[in-house]
């Protein structure tokens, strides 16, 4: 499927149907506290827009699709989790990327693969100090709170998206989980 960006047209593969706004209110957060975790539901939009396609020295082909997911407790309607990135398509190696910042001073760049079928599946996952898909962090949480690896889980059904994402985290003196649900409708 193509779009049309500043008058080309540009061929989003199965990023396509991720293009527009999502909303979702059956959010669950598990996120580590000192003495155990945390679950807190949340509430969320998500607005993916196209990007455009780029050429990488020559010899790759990118499509590429921007977002910015807002979260939101419902227990007080505080946002806690802004995050903005892309997800890339690399149709000749059948790729798919996730490179994402949080304002924690931590960015992740996410690789793997994607189920181009009814549901389509991406899924992708980085490592510190992985050899193709890593994590930056900076100096204070890499000794406070360290991202140990980042998997990530998003299911494309017409109108209905849903995902799973697992942040391993070391913090408080433990290796952790912190997990993040949703399911969204597009609006």
């Amino acid at each position: 499927m193509t779009a049309n960006i500043d008058g080309s047209d540009v061929d989003f593969g199965p990023l396509t149907g991720l293009i527009g706004r999502w909303a979702g209110d059956k959010g669950s957060d598990v996120a580590p506290e000192p003495d155990g975790s945390e679950e807190s539901p949340y509430y969320e939009t998500i607005v993916f827009s196209a990007a455009g396609d780029v050429e990488n020295a020559e010899s790759q082909e990118l499509v590429a699709v921007h977002y910015h997911q807002i979260v939101s407790r419902k227990s007080n309607d505080e946002v806690f989790h802004n995050e903005t990135g892309y997800w890339m398509w690399d149709a000749a190696q059948g790729v798919v990327m996730h490179s994402l910042t949080i304002p924690r001073a931590v960015c992740v760049l996410a690789g793997g693969t994607v189920k181009n079928e009814n549901p389509v599946v991406f899924e992708v996952a980085a490592r510190l100090d992985g050899p193709d898909w890593g994590i930056i962090q900076s100096p204070f949480m890499k000794g406070k709170a360290r991202t140990l690896e980042f998997r990530h889980k998003v299911t494309l059904d017409g109108d209905q998206l849903s995902y799973s994402e697992t942040t391993i985290v070391e913090i408080y003196g433990r290796v952790f989980e912190h997990t993040d649900q949703n399911e969204l409708r597009r609006l």
